[in-house]
């Protein structure tokens, strides 16, 4: 059934119309739920949910039972993981190993720099089944960007394909990661291990964005210490269809469905994301 929506008759994803209409879901969504509050949020439409770097807003909530509406309908039989319906519900995550077609929701990504007013934050919707994406969506409403990704036939932005590339030889490597201020005492060791020469590590900002950085090859490569898949479904897809890859700190692909060994790594290249595989490893206790 998921198949089948995404390649229709024709056997061409890019030509079944199925991802037009859920890019325009996601669009809608966007500008009738998110884009009217930014810059507009009143004090009483943040909330901070596990502290003053965890926040949700009422775009966030809306968005997201937009979205799920929207989506559903589109697939009949299909189910919606999104961060704020776990938030609410943790059981709800374990859709992601079920049988049925699964959206991976993440509304607002970014929300501190929502917030802000800064326009660095993005949609990410994800097609799913029994732990495998199919297919992504990265929507960034305030640059008015979208990259599509479908699992076999690549992946593209406004229309136009896209190729990671890989790193200059010798070229130090620019890295957004995971704050160490937001991690275990385990997982700081290894992200430390990437302050060291030729690599330039940075705090992340909307994971989203980041990696759509990788896949376009404007950034080299992502370490992360958190796995909700909401926050990588989308983006993990968008990379390995640019010609990159990801590697968790065991050396094996990262699964949606969790129990992934952290911090774990995503880059332009294979070979670029075994070297941060090394120097995250390289600090495991």
């Amino acid at each position: 059934m998921t198949e089948e929506f995404l390649s229709g008759t024709t056997g061409n994803p890019w030509a079944s119309g199925n991802l037009a209409l859920v890019e325009e879901a996601v669009r809608k969504a966007a500008a009738t739920e998110i884009m009217p509050r930014f810059r507009q949020l009143a004090a009483h439409e943040i909330v901070e949910k596990n502290g003053p770097h965890d926040l949700v807003t009422v775009a966030d909530r809306c968005a997201e039972e937009h979205l799920t509406a929207s989506l559903t309908a589109l697939l009949p039989g299909s189910v919606v993981v999104g961060e704020e319906a776990v938030h609410a519900d943790p059981a709800v995550y374990e859709e992601l190993q079920g049988d049925a077609p699964v959206w991976i929701v993440d509304p607002v990504d970014g929300t501190r720099q929502f917030v802000h007013g800064d326009p660095g934050f993005c949609t990410l919707v994800a097609l799913a089944r029994r732990g495998e994406v199919l297919a992504s969506w990265t929507y960034a409403p305030a640059l008015d960007e979208m990259a599509v990704a479908v699992r076999g036939h690549g992946a593209r932005v406004d229309g136009a394909p896209i190729r990671a590339g890989s790193p200059e030889p010798g070229a130090v490597l620019e890295v957004a990661m995971s704050h160490p201020d937001f991690t275990t005492p385990e997982q700081k060791q290894a992200l430390l291990a990437l302050d060291t020469e030729g690599v330039h590590g940075r705090p992340c900002g909307s994971a989203g964005l980041e990696y759509l950085a990788v896949a376009r090859g404007e950034l080299d490569g992502v370490a992360f210490s958190w796995e909700n898949a909401w926050d990588h479904a989308a983006g993990l897809l968008l990379v390995a269809e640019a010609g990159g890859t990801d590697l968790t700190l065991t050396g094996e692909r990262f699964r949606v469905t969790g129990a992934n060994a952290l911090p774990f790594t995503a880059a332009r290249d294979e070979a670029t994301a075994r070297r941060l595989h090394r120097l995250l490893a390289s600090r495991r206790g």
